[in-house]
C-alpha cells in the first residue's frame, strides 16, 4: 500500500528534513521518498493533504487503562485503540490494573499478541507486585522479556520503601523503569478533591497535597540511592514539580508527567459536583496549575500522559461520594494541552508526546528518515474542531470535555503500515 502525504512541515528534532515542508511517500510501511516530488509516477493508494498539515513521529501515551482483560465493559484493546489513534497516537503503555492483573508473563503475552492486528501499538506495563497489592514483587524479569515496557502498580502507589528499594534494585539489571502514581494513601484515605478552601466550602473530605508530595519526595531519593529509573506520573502540585526539578538538577534519573487535565482545570471548577472532575491525584489550586505550566514551558515535566481512565455510565452518574475516580483523555489529550498552554509550541508539543516518551521507556525513536518504518502522527496545530461523546471511539463517555470546540485537530496516523484518519 502506497500512501502520499502532501505538502506536510516535518517536525521531528532527528530528522535531517527537520522544519522542512514537503511530500512523504509511504510504500508498504516503509518511508520511500522525502521531497517536493516524492509521489510522481506512484499512483498511492491514499492522499493525505489538509491546510496547515504538520507530520512527526508517532506518538505515545505513558499511562492508559484499557481494562482489558476483565473490565471489557469500561474498554477493550479494540476500542482503547480506535480511542488512541483518533487522539493522534500510535503507541499506548496501559496499566496493570486488569483482572487477573498484568503480573506474570502469561498476562504480558495475551496483551502483546492480542493487540498485533491493532493499528495502535500496545505496550504492557508489568505490575511491580504480585495483583499490584504491594505486598511482594512481581516477575519483572520474565514480564521485562516478554514485552513489559515499563513496571508499576498503575493505580496502585507502592507505600512500602522497602520493596521499592527492592524493585529499583531489580529492574537496574535491563535498565528497566519504574512509574509511580505518587499518594502515601495512610494520609486522609477518604479524601474525595484536593485539600483547601474548596473542600471545605463544598463540605466534601480532601485530599492533601502532601500525600503526593511526601512519596514524590521520597521516591526520588530512592532513586538516588539506586542509581535506577523513576518516572513519577500525574504529579499535580508546585512542590512535586520543584523536587523534581531539583532532582534532575542534582542528576538523579527521574523524569515526570502530567495529565493535560491537571493542565486545563483546577479545584474552583469542583463547585459543580461534576464526577467527570473527580480524579486522582485531584485537581490542585489555580497556583499549582499555573506551577505546572511552567514546568511543562521549562522543561522539567518530560511527558503528558492522558491518564485516561474509562468508567461506564454507572460508575459517573451517581452520588459525587460514590462515583469512580478518572475521566476518559485519549482523544482531546493534544488539544487540551493547547487550550492550556496557548503559548507552547510545536516543537515542544512533539517532545512531550513523542521524542521524550520513546527515549525514557527505551523505544526507538521513530525518526522521519527515507529507509525508516513509518510510525506517523498527522495534525493541523491550528485547525480548530469540536469534540462530541457521540463520535467518540471509547466504550466510555466520563469527559467534561464534550461540546467544547479546541484549536488543534488530528488528521490521521500511520503505522503498522496502515493509515488510519481521524
Amino acid at each position: 500500500m502506497k500512501i502520499l502525504i502532501k505538502n506536510a512541515r516535518i517536525s521531528d528534532p532527528l530528522s535531517p528534513h527537520n522544519g522542512q515542508t514537503t511530500d512523504l511517500l509511504i510504500d508498504n510501511g516503509i518511508i520511500s521518498r522525502i521531497g517536493p516530488e516524492a509521489g510522481s509516477g506512484q499512483n498511492p493508494d491514499s492522499v493525505v493533504t489538509a491546510e496547515g498539515l504538520v507530520v512527526s513521529p508517532g506518538w505515545m501515551d505513558v499511562f492508559a487503562h484499557f481494562a482489558d482483560p476483565g473490565y471489557e465493559f469500561k474498554e477493550t484493546l479494540e476500542s482503547g485503540a480506535a480511542a488512541a489513534a483518533a487522539g493522534g497516537y500510535t503507541d499506548v503503555m496501559v496499566i496493570p490494573n486488569t483482572l487477573p492483573a498484568i503480573h506474570n508473563k502469561a498476562s504480558v503475552e495475551y496483551i502483546v499478541h492480542k493487540s498485533q492486528p491493532l493499528p495502535v501499538t500496545i505496550h504492557p506495563i508489568g505490575a511491580i507486585t504480585r495483583n499490584t497489592e504491594g505486598k511482594e514483587l512481581a516477575e519483572m524479569y520474565d514480564m521485562k522479556w516478554s514485552g513489559a515496557v515499563a513496571f508499576s502498580d498503575g493505580l496502585n502507589c507502592v507505600q512500602s520503601s522497602g520493596l521499592l528499594v527492592k524493585a529499583l534494585q531489580y529492574v537496574k539489571a535491563f535498565d528497566g523503569v519504574i512509574i509511580q502514581l505518587p499518594e502515601d494513601k495512610s494520609v486522609n484515605p477518604p479524601g474525595l478533591i484536593n485539600e483547601g478552601i474548596i473542600s471545605t466550602q463544598l463540605g466534601l473530605p480532601g485530599k492533601p497535597a502532601m500525600a503526593e508530595e511526601l512519596v514524590v519526595e521520597r521516591d526520588i531519593s530512592l532513586a538516588e540511592y539506586t542509581g535506577s529509573n523513576i518516572h513519577l506520573t500525574g504529579i499535580s502540585t508546585k512542590k512535586s514539580a520543584d523536587y523534581i526539578r531539583t532532582g534532575k538538577t542534582s542528576g538523579i534519573p527521574v523524569s515526570c508527567s502530567v495529565t493535560p487535565y491537571h493542565l486545563y482545570f483546577c479545584d474552583e471548577d469542583m463547585t459543580t459536583y461534576n464526577t467527570n472532575l473527580k480524579v486522582n491525584p485531584p485537581l490542585r489550586t489555580p497556583q499549582d496549575r499555573e506551577a505546572l505550566k511552567t514546568a511543562i514551558l521549562d522543561g522539567t515535566v518530560d511527558c503528558l500522559a492522558s491518564h485516561h481512565l474509562p468508567h461506564e455510565f454507572d460508575s459517573k452518574v451517581i452520588e459525587f461520594e460514590y462515583a469512580r475516580f478518572g475521566m476518559c483523555g485519549l482523544e482531546t489529550a493534544y488539544s487540551v494541552l493547547k487550550a492550556a498552554v496557548p503559548d507552547i509550541s510545536t516543537e515542544r508539543c512533539v517532545e512531550l508526546l513523542a521524542t521524550n516518551p520513546r527515549k525514557i521507556f527505551g523505544l526507538d525513536p521513530a525518526t522521519i528518515r527515507e529507509g525508516n518504518t513509518a510510525c506517523l502522527t498527522l495534525f493541523q496545530p491550528e485547525a480548530a474542531w469540536t469534540f462530541s461523546t457521540a463520535h467518540s471511539k471509547s466504550k466510555s463517555v466520563n469527559t467534561p470535555f464534550d461540546g467544547m470546540t479546541f484549536k488543534g485537530k488530528i488528521t490521521g496516523t500511520i503505522n503498522r503500515g496502515r493509515l488510519t484518519r481521524t
